[in-house]
């Protein structure tokens, strides 16, 4: 087994769902099958404008043919691995590339920089991975959520405190806190339904970092799977009282016993971020519509 890092943009020509799958042409087929049952990151191409850099990482569970399109293959990611980095990791920091490996025997950039998919030494991906999820620490979940006995301020996302790699991967503690973060960035803070942003007397937001399509049905740790929203609001939508449409418009339950649409925007629209890669996705809102059975 081996990382990857693989390319994507949000305008790729490719059938991506970064949380899903990676479509890839038969030429990367031996650069990738190394990587099944691994970690790969995800790097957004420099030359995508307000690129992201490394910008994600997932862990892949199988490859197959694409049914759809011939000498073309899918990497299938496995449910529940993908994480969205709270800290988008540039390409290049104050040494150069972040990914070492990519320097030639001159200290120069090589040629592999530009292989969309290509092969990453486990030196370089903690790295990356320490660094997207670095201070992560600042928009932690309220006390009610467990600790783990960490001192804040240095963990739990510095590998050298000897903890096991797959456990820095995969903990949901670790998680849902990379996953706040990103979030209510996306959000400033504010819930998209109501429009509050409470800060409590600690200087927390009082509001959550709520998965559209829940963890326990393999809803993935990515801000498109996220939205900010206050307390009751967040009670409410996780029981399918009020859902969005695919226009971002509030939709209200008929199993609501109370008109609740007082307490909720005035245009009846949830404030989604302008950015395209930051918008909950369609495929999430309308999971969310069918599991609830929902009927306005």
């Amino acid at each position: 087994m081996s990382h990857c890092v693989l390319m994507h943009r949000s305008d790729s020509i490719y059938d991506d769902s970064p949380a899903e799958r990676y479509q890839f042409p038969k030429q990367y087929y031996g650069r990738i099958t190394p990587a099944i049952n691994d970690w790969i990151l995800y790097l957004e191409p420099t030359k995508v404008r307000n690129s992201r850099g490394y910008f994600a990482a997932a862990r892949i569970q199988s490859i197959i043919p694409d049914p759809s399109a011939s000498d073309m293959f899918i990497a299938i990611i496995e449910p529940g691995s993908y994480l969205d980095f709270p800290n988008p990791v540039p390409f290049n920091d104050f040494d150069g590339p972040v990914e070492r490996g990519l320097l030639n025997e001159t200290g120069k950039l090589s040629g592999r920089a530009q292989a969309a998919v290509r092969p990453v030494s486990d030196e370089d991906f903690l790295r990356i991975w320490e660094r997207g999820v670095d201070d992560a620490t600042s928009f932690l979940p309220r006390i009610d959520i467990p600790d783990l006995g960490l001192d804040e301020e240095h963990a739990p996302f510095v590998f050298e405190q000897q903890r096991d790699r797959a456990q820095l991967l995969t903990s949901r503690v670790l998680r849902d806190r990379a996953f706040r973060k990103t979030v209510l960035k996306a959000y400033d803070e504010r819930c998209a339904l109501t429009g509050l942003k409470l800060i409590n007397g600690g200087g927390r937001a009082e509001v959550n970092a709520a998965h559209i399509r829940p963890v326990e049905n393999d809803g993935p740790d990515s801000v498109q799977n996220g939205i900010a929203l206050s307390g009751t609001v967040h009670w409410m939508f996780d029981r399918g009282l009020l859902s969005l449409d695919d226009n971002y418009s509030i939709l209200l339950s008929r199993k609501l016993n109370h008109d609740v649409s007082h307490l909720l925007n005035k245009d009846m629209k949830a404030n989604v971020p302008a950015d395209l890669r930051l918008k909950p996705h369609l495929a999430f809102l309308r999971w969310h519509r069918d599991h609830h059975n929902f009927c306005t």
